[in-house]
């Protein structure tokens, strides 16, 4: 407000200086000092062109830096001008908002190349009018359906008319859903498709996402290869490493002329090794196929209290040899249509595990409680042990993944996969530093 009150007091020097001029001019005309008066007229045309000129450029100033800053034009250089207090604030307002500009433009090519290196498909329109003009399309959208970056939504609609149908059908509103698309006439590829659409500052835009089931599933199956062949390979290592050097000090032993006593007894604990290291491997081979092999339930009706009943009586001497406390907190009838063999093996492996978790806890407990939701049967399991380690969460399901030394660490592995078998699922949590696992089964 100083500075602008500065400009304004400049005019009004400006001013009085030309009328003061005036007046003195008269002055002399009136006393017949011609030549004075016409030199003092020459003064206030001198003023009258300079208020003018300081007036047009400090208008023209003016009028240029706002249509630069409409017209988010930044590249004026107004250095020249900005020793003059008057334009403080002029220029303020004109740098903030280019270094605001500069921090979008830099944004928008973060958030483009992000996009850009995503392996999804996407596709942002914008609405203008009735129309939808394509505010982004990734490289992997194009590189993908072989599509040029077009401007309008007409121009995808020629490439790619079954997914812009599908969009059109559902008049632009969110879907969800799986599409097969055709790519340079080849065979038809399935894509899940979700799209959403959201209004910022008064402009409709509507998102596209397209991921290839193929693509996932894929990755899915590598992740699960390398994870299997780490443990496979991590197996055979242990087992096959010792052998071998067992094998060459047996080979060692027998090349010699005569065996003594000693020589013998390290035969016959070199074959005892060996013999439990390839027990070992047979397990794990067994356990390996009882995965593969699972064969599909076979289910029946039985009520939920008496499959926890038959569990509960497998496991009650391991319970009372290991003095723990068992509650069930089942107080409802629930007829449940399932494998009952292959839950209670589910039920079993959780319940061992559970033994183990309290084995050296102050309080040794179990407590088993269920929960009916409309079409869902939920049966927990917890227990007052340590819980699961941060480290271990994401593996505790993976094959031959184990803590203990005498686990051969497919139990849960075979729980999930009887579960899922069912329809259901089998997941883990902590409740007030209880570990709990919980079965889900769908009728």
């Amino acid at each position: 407000m100083f500075k602008t009150f500065q400009t304004y007091k400049l005019l009004f020097i400006r001013l009085i200086l030309i009328i003061a001029a005036i007046e003195i001019s008269v002055h002399f005309f009136k006393i017949d000092l011609i030549f004075t008066g016409v030199f003092g007229l020459f003064i206030v045309f001198l003023l009258i062109r300079e208020i003018y000129f300081y007036v047009r450029n400090f208008v023209l100033l003016y009028d240029k830096t706002i249509s630069s800053i409409l017209q988010n034009d930044f590249t004026s250089d107004f250095s020249k001008h900005k020793f003059n207090r008057s334009y403080n604030d002029l220029f303020h307002l004109y740098d903030t908002l280019k270094n605001k500009q500069n921090e979008e433009v830099s944004k928008d090519i973060i958030y483009r190349s992000i996009l850009n290196n995503i392996e999804t498909g996407i596709i942002i329109l914008q609405k203008q009018d009735s129309d939808w003009n394509i505010f982004l399309m990734n490289e992997y959208f194009s590189k993908q359906f072989n599509v040029p970056k077009v401007s309008k939504w007409k121009y995808l609609k020629n490439q790619l008319p079954s997914l812009c149908e599908i969009i059109e059908e559902d008049d632009f509103q969110e879907i969800k859903t799986s599409i097969e698309i055709s790519i340079n006439e080849q065979n038809k590829q399935t894509f899940v498709l979700q799209a959403s659409r959201t209004e910022i500052f008064e402009k409709d835009y509507f998102i596209v996402l397209l991921d290839s089931i193929q693509n996932v599933v894929e990755k899915k199956e590598k992740d699960a290869w390398v994870n299997l062949m780490k443990v496979i390979s991590h197996e055979l290592l242990n087992s096959i490493t010792p052998i071998r050097s067992i094998c060459q000090n047996l080979q060692d032993l027998v090349e010699q002329d005569s065996l003594s006593a000693e020589d013998l007894e390290d035969i016959k604990n070199s074959v005892e090794t060996m013999l439990r290291r390839s027990d070992h491997l047979q397990k794990f081979v067994e356990g390996y196929r009882k995965l593969a092999m699972l064969p599909s339930p076979k289910k029946e009706e039985i009520e939920l209290q008496h499959l926890i009943d038959n569990c509960l009586q497998i496991m009650n001497p391991l319970f009372k040899e290991n003095q723990i406390e068992v509650l069930s907190n089942i107080a409802f009838k629930r007829w449940i249509n399932v494998d009952s063999q292959q839950v209670e093996q589910v039920l079993i492996n959780l319940l061992t595990n559970c033994i183990y978790a309290v084995k050296n806890a102050e309080l040794k407990q179990i407590i088993i409680s269920a929960e009916a939701k409309e079409n869902r049967t939920f049966i927990k399991i917890s227990d007052s042990g340590n819980g699961i380690e941060k480290e271990i969460e994401n593996k505790i399901f993976l094959p031959f993944f184990t803590t203990r030394n005498e686990g051969a660490g497919i139990g849960l592995t075979l729980s999930k996969n009887i579960i899922e078998a069912h329809g259901g699922y089998i997941s883990f949590k902590t409740e007030e530093g209880r570990t709990v696992f919980e079965i889900c089964l769908v009728e």
